[in-house]
């Protein structure tokens, strides 16, 4: 089966819906989702989108506390981009349906998180990802010019490769020219030629055994990406959060979101003490990275599986009208957050690497295009600083969007692309094979390269992690193409370059602490 389209979107999150209602006037548009269009990313942020609103704040404190967090290791040029364009973004979205929430006076209501020196957190509720995606999702059903292929899992994006050509990474020519799609009702694979391809396919998170992403948060953009020869860097630099509920074995793993620390509640140890003032001047609202390695060397240090959020500080209507979605969530499994402290422990939650792309989201890819999380636009450095993922999504989506548009018109679509070839291929009934595999690759993720590493761990997990790389190509190679088989291969493809980038870092900064090496920030 043969499609063919003007603009490919891979994703439903924030980033492609942006990128898709903008490239719309311009052509057709067909986003695929691997499961349905709402459940994404996006959907589960709590916190917010930062930007710059009002006084006293202003775009160069915003600039600066983004390249604080990041350890300096942020592209300026495009840090600049982002917070210079973040208040145009903002009324789009406002513009869009999104309802943020507003102070009596008709303000935006702001809120504080860990590593801002102002308050210019916009959002609703303790629910700001499901409300952005909400208004997004509505104004896409409603486009003439755009189709949702929901239940579609993108196999592997289509180049040269496909047509018997040698192509390799330093290759200047690569061109992208669509993707095979499984269609995950029906088990056939589809054709999807397209002019241009936008990957935003969300994070890597599980890669680990406890992340805040929810499940279908495999990396496949990024080792789609990979095996079509596009560049990618800086995915050594795994943002944990430092917070999340610590309730074992389910998953994803519940986000408390940092705004509460911003409103006040407090990290201690299971004793009830604080801790943060020996790690940070900052206390409980330090960044991310300095708060995830606080915690888990205080969990080292007492053998305990978890520490306490105190939220006596907070009034209980203000935890009942602004965190309405976690007080529901501790109480249903027995916490009364507005008398009792909260059970957190820190969790995968967000990859600060990826695809690298330009200031329009282009990849080293023709044709192929990358925005959100998938993508290392090198807003972040080596760490992300808070609720500014939201806010790289609008900024390059609608950069890109832009750049697409303009060239479209002088792209063709590539003849003589072959229907995917699965001859010879089995029904694998071997479930407990990948399953297994799955496991075994968390594990390793989780214990060698996690919050904190060291050159040994790494070793270990690189050796453990290519057994199970020839396993899984060969059964792979043998069996009829499956979701299961597909995310695993890609996890262990995304996991194989988190590893290799850690070893390649020989310091220890931002989110990336190796023993052997002292940490410069």
């Amino acid at each position: 089966m043969n499609n063919k389209v003007d603009f490919l979107v891979i994703g439903s999150g924030m980033a492609g819906l942006i990128y898709a209602l903008k490239v719309a006037p311009y052509g057709s548009v067909c986003i695929l989702s691997k499961i349905n269009m709402d459940e994404t990313a996006t959907s589960y942020a709590q916190g917010g989108i930062a930007a710059v609103m009002y006084d006293p704040d202003n775009y160069e404190k915003h600039i600066q506390d983004t390249i604080n967090a990041g350890a300096g290791l942020n592209k300026e040029h495009i840090v600049r981009i982002a917070i210079n364009e973040s208040t145009e973004r903002i009324k789009e979205l406002a513009e869009w349906g999104t309802q943020f929430d507003k102070e009596s006076t008709g303000k935006y209501s702001l809120a504080k998180e860990g590593g801002h020196s102002e308050f210019r957190i916009l959002h609703h509720k303790d629910n700001t990802g499901n409300e952005i995606q909400r208004a997004l999702s509505k104004k896409v059903r409603n486009h003439p010019n755009i189709s949702v292929l929901e239940n579609h899992l993108a196999i592997d994006l289509i180049t040269q490769h496909h047509l018997g050509k040698l192509v390799k990474r330093k290759d200047k020519d690569i061109t992208c020219y669509g993707a095979y799609a499984l269609n995950k009702n029906s088990g056939k694979i589809i054709t999807l030629l397209a002019k241009t391809t936008m990957l935003a396919s969300g994070g890597i998170g599980n890669i680990y055994q406890t992340t805040t992403n929810p499940t279908l948060s495999t990396g496949d953009g990024v080792a789609m990406a990979y095996r079509a020869k596009a560049q990618i860097d800086n995915l050594e630099f795994v943002q944990f959060h430092p917070t999340s509920l610590y309730n074992p074995g389910e998953k994803p793993s519940f986000l408390i979101t940092e705004a509460m620390r911003g409103a006040g509640a407090e990290l201690v140890t299971k004793k009830g003490e604080p801790f943060m003032h020996k790690y940070d001047s900052r206390g409980s609202l330090a960044p991310r990275d300095v708060v995830a390695r606080a915690i888990d060397n205080e969990l080292k240090i007492s053998g305990d599986e978890f520490v306490f959020l105190d939220t006596g500080r907070i009034s209980k209507s203000e935890i009942i009208n602004h965190f309405p979605t976690i007080y529901a969530k501790c109480l249903s499994i027995g916490i009364d957050i507005t008398k009792d402290m909260i059970p957190v422990v820190p969790a995968a939650h967000y990859a600060c690497g990826g695809i690298i792309t330009n200031e329009n989201g282009q990849t080293s890819i023709h044709n192929l295009f990358a925005a959100g999380e998938v993508a290392n636009t090198g807003l972040h450095g080596a760490n992300r600083l808070a609720s500014n993922s939201l806010l790289e999504s609008a900024v390059f989506s609608h950069r890109a969007a832009i750049k697409a548009s303009e060239l479209v018109s002088n792209i063709k679509y590539e003849t003589g692309i072959p229907d995917w070839n699965d001859e010879g291929t089995v029904l694998n009934e071997e479930m407990i094979l990948i399953t297994q595999s799955k496991k075994e690759l968390q594990s390793i993720m989780s214990n060698y390269v996690g919050i904190v590493r060291s050159n040994l761990r790494l070793k270990r997990a690189l050796d453990r992690l290519n057994i199970i790389y020839e396993e899984t190509e060969d059964l792979f190679d043998k069996s009829i193409v499956s979701e299961p088989i597909c995310e695993l291969r890609n996890m262990i493809n995304v996991a194989h370059l988190v590893i290799r980038l850690a070893m390649k870092r020989k310091e220890s900064i931002g989110l990336h602490c190796n023993i052997d090496y002292p940490i410069l920030k």
